[in-house]
């Protein structure tokens, strides 16, 4: 109830601004254009491409980095935090390239791998890749040593604690990790689409903000942030099936 009226509030002030002409069109379109021209592109497409085509493109560059990061990132900060070793090789290259702005080495991706989507998957890729690493290393170090101490004394060897006893209880910090890495990914993802895109949401809010379009730029806004949250929630129902006991403790 109370999202629901959160969301009829920003609607109000947003229709109230434009109707009172407190901000130019030109920054802010009213709620009636930006819906007009959601339509237009969804009947017409824009320059050239339908509007499933922008978000396809879009949803498969996120997607496809996504899934790399599920593949290296959780076991790579599972082992880090298992293991010293590994954490003394990891955790500096992850620390040094974390804080680094996207565009600072996208061009050196575009040098090393081209302006098709294997630089902007790799870009999306590097961005998620850190949050993810972080909170599985931190998930494992916060591990009781109580857990993995019981382990060894009903006879567990080094992988069947790590895989029967550091896994699941590191689930919910992973799920933290995961779905803060889809939000800072997206982030990104119109950083990945300045070069050389034709196709893409975030390509579509690039290309309008050229030509001062904000209402098309509202649209590729709004449009993300509803895929964003159904992302997010996609993550949180497998997070409910697969960690059932989080919170419950």
């Amino acid at each position: 109830m109370l999202t629901t009226g959160t969301i009829l509030v920003l609607l109000l002030l947003w229709f109230a601004v434009t109707e009172l002409k407190l901000l130019s069109a030109i920054l802010v379109p009213s709620p009636g254009k930006v819906f007009a021209s959601f339509i237009q592109i969804l009947q017409e497409g824009y320059k050239d491409n339908s509007l499933l085509t922008h978000l396809r493109d879009s949803m498969m560059r996120l997607l496809s980095s996504f899934v790399l990061v599920i593949l290296t990132a959780v076991p790579l900060g599972l082992l880090s935090g298992y293991n010293s070793k590994i954490r003394a090789i990891m955790y500096p290259l992850v620390e040094f390239y974390r804080p680094l702005p996207p565009l600072a080495y996208y061009t050196l991706l575009v040098l090393w791998m081209g302006i098709e989507d294997s630089s902007k998957i790799a870009l999306l890729y590097l961005a998620g890749f850190a949050p993810v690493f972080i909170a599985c290393e931190s998930g494992v170090r916060k591990l009781k040593q109580d857990y993995i101490d019981g382990a060894y004394t009903l006879g567990a060897d080094s992988r069947q604690i790590f895989f029967h006893v550091v896994f699941p209880a590191c689930l919910p910090d992973i799920f933290i990790g995961l779905r803060t890495a889809v939000g800072v990914s997206y982030t990104t993802l119109v950083a990945a689409e300045m070069v050389a895109a034709v196709t893409g949401i975030g390509w579509m809010v690039l290309d309008a903000s050229k030509f001062l379009r904000s209402d098309i730029i509202f649209v590729g806004i709004i449009i993300m942030g509803i895929t964003g949250m159904l992302i997010d929630a996609v993550l949180r129902a497998v997070e409910r099936r697969v960690v059932p006991w989080k919170g419950k403790e």
